[in-house]
């Protein structure tokens, strides 16, 4: 059973932590994303589609990536540009979404909230030699696929980009400092408006994982408030991509153990809160040790 746990625990983590990774680029810039849930959504439903249609799950990847990409332009540019409010676009972007997916789905396909298209091109799951027959170790690092050691990959990947190279610094520069970014001659609004596409271009990956890597089928509801679990992963994670990584990991195993627990006679309505739950208990544990840390410090 542990075994079992453990492979869907890292299988529930890759959208989260996708979606997390692409937020915390985009709040090291200065923006904060409320809308990453919509982009999630976009990208699921574009990825089923191609995924259907070219019959490669390539293909879609790069369809889902660039369709939250485009709403994430589209939302930075109504903060930058128009000087909109960030919370408040974010949520309505989030809003706005949910109902054109709605009115796509009874428009093009007559469907009522679930799309189920034949021949979906799914993603490829590996299996390591040796190593997926032993106890634990075969669970965490074998019968993947590419997206999920692509996100994990990324996890270092972000870390050294963001500390060490000058776009990093330059990312830093336009969410901590933009007047003074500003006077070295950079432009920190289209700093903010290029995180943002990459944060949607992220969560457009998180959400084509959902579709066509873990269930094969689209339904309005298929993100489950991912979106806003990335959000607190990298405000737990403070900006540090390998604490935001630990927070969605520690959704995922209990996203993984509430599954479980569903098949044991637990009621569904309950368990299926437990996740969520233990994000808050995280979020609010997290804040009692910095205020105390403060306190300590005065």
């Amino acid at each position: 059973m542990i075994d079992n746990i453990i492979h869907a625990a890292v299988v529930m983590t890759t959208p989260v932590l996708l979606a997390a990774l692409g937020g915390l680029v985009n709040r090291v810039a200065g923006l904060v994303n409320i809308g990453l849930d919509s982009m999630m959504l976009a990208g699921a439903l574009v990825g089923l589609i191609v995924a259907a249609g070219a019959g490669s799950w390539s293909v879609a990847l790069v369809a889902a990536a660039l369709a939250g990409a485009v709403f994430g332009l589209l939302m930075s540019l109504t903060v930058t540009r128009l000087d909109a409010n960030e919370i408040i676009v974010g949520l309505g972007f989030n809003i706005a979404v949910a109902g054109l997916v709605r009115f796509f789905l009874k428009t093009v396909y007559g469907s009522s909230g679930t799309l189920n298209l034949p021949d979906v091109a799914r993603l490829p799951r590996f299996d390591i030699p040796v190593i997926q027959d032993m106890p634990v170790l075969g669970a965490l690092l074998s019968g993947h696929d590419p997206l999920t050691w692509a996100a994990w990959l990324l996890v270092p990947l972000t870390a050294w980009v963001l500390k060490r190279t000058r776009l990093g610094l330059r990312l830093r520069a336009a969410g901590a400092a933009p007047q003074a970014a500003r006077a070295l001659g950079l432009s920190p609004l289209t700093l903010r408006d290029a995180s943002t596409v990459f944060a949607g271009l992220m969560a457009g990956l998180a959400g084509a994982y959902l579709s066509i890597g873990v269930v094969g089928i689209f339904n309005e509801g298929i993100t489950a408030g991912r979106g806003f679990i990335a959000l607190a992963a990298f405000y737990f994670g403070r900006n540090r991509p390998w604490l935001t990584a630990a927070c969605a990991l520690l959704f995922g195993f209990f996203d993984a153990l509430q599954i479980r627990l569903q098949g044991r006679g637990v009621p569904a309505e309950l368990v299926q809160t437990l996740p969520y739950v233990m994000v808050i208990v995280v979020l609010t544990v997290m804040a009692l040790a910095v205020r105390r840390s403060r306190t300590k410090g005065t």
